[in-house]
């Protein structure tokens, strides 16, 4: 490079003081090293490779954008219906129940509890008649009924008009329900799971399915825990007829735990692409 610069000085101080002829093939000379000297003397940007560079470098910065994951919408239910609202009534209820039982008051008793079955069976035909079902409501109402149970088996235990050993089973039972019952909805909640989204019942996860036998026991309970109820209010003695009752509700308790363990249809994951309903 300098060698070739000092060359271009020399005949350009030379080119003054030669003939013409001389002077003109200097000056061809100089014309034919301008080629060389642009050569040797290369950029930065004309090298190919940068633009390769800048290309991979563009496409690397796209990759985290292009893989991100499609976050799937979350669904939803409408949880506040009349069926919904009758039934976390009959909740409510369970309280007033046992205190009237612990109080001697049979009456006030008998009283709820014909509103428990009235409520239960209107809250049903709603939802079938009216198109009112939700998964929330599926786990509510087996929800009632237990509640229900456990309140009239604790507190005629209590009194002593209910056999403790049958009060075991039948609470032992209630209670291992309850504890599956929360296993499955963290199991079965779309993530995130967070404490709020877990109570947040409006998102379904899981749906209960009551299985036959389970229904067969719950109708015994009810008859059992409603004649012990109105005993101490009827004229007439029904208590002789209440042992072969209690046995029966035992072995029917029993079974329909097991039929929660062993049924493929006692639960239902809720599939997260489940159809919406169209707006009303």
């Amino acid at each position: 490079m300098s060698s070739t610069l000092s060359f271009r000085g020399f005949a350009r101080l030379s080119c003054s003081n030669l003939p013409r002829c001389r002077k003109s093939t200097l000056q061809s000379i100089l014309r034919l090293s301008q080629p060389i000297i642009k050569t040797r003397t290369p950029t930065f940007q004309s090298f190919p490779w940068r633009n390769l560079s800048t290309t991979r470098l563009l496409h690397s910065e796209r990759l985290p954008s292009e893989r991100r994951p499609v976050e799937k919408p979350t669904i939803r239910e409408n949880i506040y219906t009349i069926p919904n609202l009758l039934t976390v009534s009959r909740i409510l209820a369970c309280p007033v129940l046992g205190w009237a039982i612990l109080h001697d008051d049979f009456y006030l008793a008998t009283g709820l509890l014909v509103y428990a079955g009235l409520s239960d069976a209107a809250d049903g035909y709603l939802a079938r008649r009216f198109n009112m079902r939700s998964v929330v409501g599926t786990i509510l109402d087996p929800a009632a009924d237990k509640t229900l149970m456990t309140t009239l088996t604790v507190t005629l235990a209590v009194k002593g008009l209910l056999p403790i050993w049958l009060a075991g089973v039948i609470i032992g039972r209630d209670v291992l329900l309850s504890l599956s019952a929360f296993w499955i909805r963290y199991t079965s909640l779309p993530p995130p799971k967070t404490f709020t989204r877990y109570w947040d019942f409006s998102i379904p996860s899981a749906e209960v399915n009551p299985t036959l036998i389970s229904k067969i026991n719950t109708a015994l309970q009810l008859v059992l825990m409603a004649a012990t109820t109105v005993t101490p209010i009827l004229p007439s003695d029904i208590s002789l007829s209440l042992p072969a009752l209690q046995w029966t509700v035992a072995a029917t308790t029993v079974a329909s735990g097991l039929s929660y363990v062993f049924s493929k249809n006692a639960v239902r994951i809720v599939s997260q692409t489940r159809k919406q309903p169209p707006p009303m």
